[in-house]
């Protein structure tokens, strides 16, 4: 896997594609999309760009992929299981909430788990198009904001990322936070 990798990342933007597409489609790599989105605008800046929408791209079609898996494998399993009771609270709470948990673990550079949400939102039947803007929506932020730096602070880029870890959680948390109140405030408002 290492030389597959390595030869990948010679590749420049094009292998960028390709490893967001496998790393995203639930093959977990050694060295994460990130870094090389990071390395591709740090080395060249005018392709920096380029490498996001390749990365968005990639990772788009894989989370789908993932997503459709876990929709014809999973939904009959979790039928059984999720009909009644507290199976059937959790299918509701995804359905109204779950893309939160897709959302702001695809948006943030710090690692969170993001394939059992995706998992989870396949199996328990959310709309692909809701699931598929909320992918693109998160991804975009994350890969031209990471590219934004890359062209900007060069080989300083990971250090910056890794000494402002700490505000990156807090953001998540008030992001999280702030969209799960959104949706409740929304959803009062159409009750109404």
């Amino acid at each position: 896997m290492g030389k597959l990798v390595a030869i990948l990342s010679a590749w420049g933007p094009a292998g960028v594609f390709l490893l967001a597409l496998i790393d995203s489609a639930g093959i977990p790599l050694p060295v994460g999309v990130d870094a090389l989105v990071v390395a591709s605008a740090a080395v060249n800046p005018q392709s920096a760009y380029v490498a996001a929408a390749l990365a968005l791209a990639g990772s788009a079609i894989g989370c789908l992929f993932l997503f459709f898996v876990a929709r014809k494998g999973g939904e009959a399993y979790l039928a059984r299981y999720t009909a009644e009771g507290r199976g059937a609270r959790l299918r509701a709470w995804f359905q109204q909430y779950g893309l939160l948990t897709v959302f702001v673990p695809a948006l943030l550079v710090i690692p969170l788990p993001v394939k059992v949400p995706i998992l989870s939102a396949g199996a328990l039947g959310v709309h692909p198009a809701r699931f598929a803007a909320t992918i693109l929506a998160a991804r975009s932020a994350r890969y031209f904001g990471l590219a934004y730096l890359g062209a900007q602070l060069g080989e300083e880029t990971l250090p910056w990322l890794k000494a402002h870890v700490w505000h990156l959680g807090a953001a998540a948390l008030v992001l999280f936070a702030a969209l799960y109140f959104a949706i409740r405030l929304a959803g009062r408002r159409v009750g109404q």
